[in-house]
């Protein structure tokens, strides 16, 4: 689809960004649905090459936020390949016994077909109880779940590929039980000055490549550099965040702000 100016688009039409184009809402899910489809098989190694490994230590500090213990009801959500949910797991199988393990219940929601049997066929092969671990196609913004059924919410590195983010915001709240935790990894400045120009330079021309080279998606990775840099910065994020009623919202930084993790709890 070709790239359109801003200026050169009536103002009524109802558009969304997807990557450095402007495309009718109503069409962006598809699109995203279809690039996610089109990475997942390489999706999980890319993240390793793309960040040199440093995702994981941004992961872990999620789940170190999050510190989590059973009984749990927790939803991942744009969370297809399982990678967040297999990290809560495990943290809480070192510590917990089978029992105890028993009483969970999380749930990776993503509206990829591809990305999710990537995520299920990692669950069988690391043995983890069906009952336990479920895969199940959702958008953010109409999660098929009930509400005030989940202990915690999370979404790493998806919020940005939401059509409607203040859509999304209002259904982690609703699905939030009273005490429930928030939290979201994601990129979006503003960068440290120092770090600016080289991380821009390594966006614009090393990640497309490296996604050309391993995945076949130069363009896909294209996109998912733009969508960064489109993506509201993080005090926006934090009042959208509010404005959908979570609270006690708080950002931290990481990596001089090239990611962010948000907290927030609904009370």
């Amino acid at each position: 689809m070709k790239a359109a100016r801003l200026e050169d688009l009536p103002a009524s039409e109802d558009l969304a960004d997807f990557g450095d184009q402007r495309v009718p809402r109503g069409e962006k899910a598809s699109l995203v649905r279809a690039l996610f489809n089109g990475v997942a098989p390489h999706y999980d190694l890319m993240n390793d090459l793309m960040s040199a490994g440093i995702h994981r230590q941004w992961k872990a500090a999620l789940v170190d936020a999050l510190n989590p213990a059973p009984p749990l009801n927790l939803v991942d959500v744009a969370g297809g390949t399982g990678d967040i949910t297999f990290r809560i797991w495990d943290r809480m199988a070192r510590r917990f016994d089978a029992e105890a393990m028993a009483a969970c219940r999380l749930i990776v929601c993503d509206p990829s077909d591809g990305m999710l049997g990537v995520g299920r066929d990692r669950a069988l092969d690391r043995g983890l109880p069906v009952a336990a671990v479920q895969f199940i196609g959702g958008m953010a913004e109409a999660l098929p779940l009930p509400d005030t059924s989940q202990d915690a919410y999370t979404i790493s590195f998806g919020l940005r590929n939401v059509t409607d983010m203040d859509a999304g915001l209002a259904e982690a709240r609703r699905v939030l039980r009273w005490g429930g935790r928030f939290l979201c990894l994601e990129f979006g400045g503003p960068v440290a000055p120092a770090l600016a120009a080289a991380y821009a330079v390594y966006s614009d021309h090393v990640i497309p490549r490296l996604g050309g080279m391993v995945a076949g998606q130069e363009d896909s990775y294209r996109y998912l550099v733009e969508s960064i840099r489109r993506f509201p910065d993080r005090a926006d994020v934090v009042a959208r965040m509010e404005r959908a009623g979570l609270a006690r919202v708080h950002a931290r930084p990481l990596l001089g702000g090239i990611a962010t993790l948000y907290s927030a709890w609904r009370i």
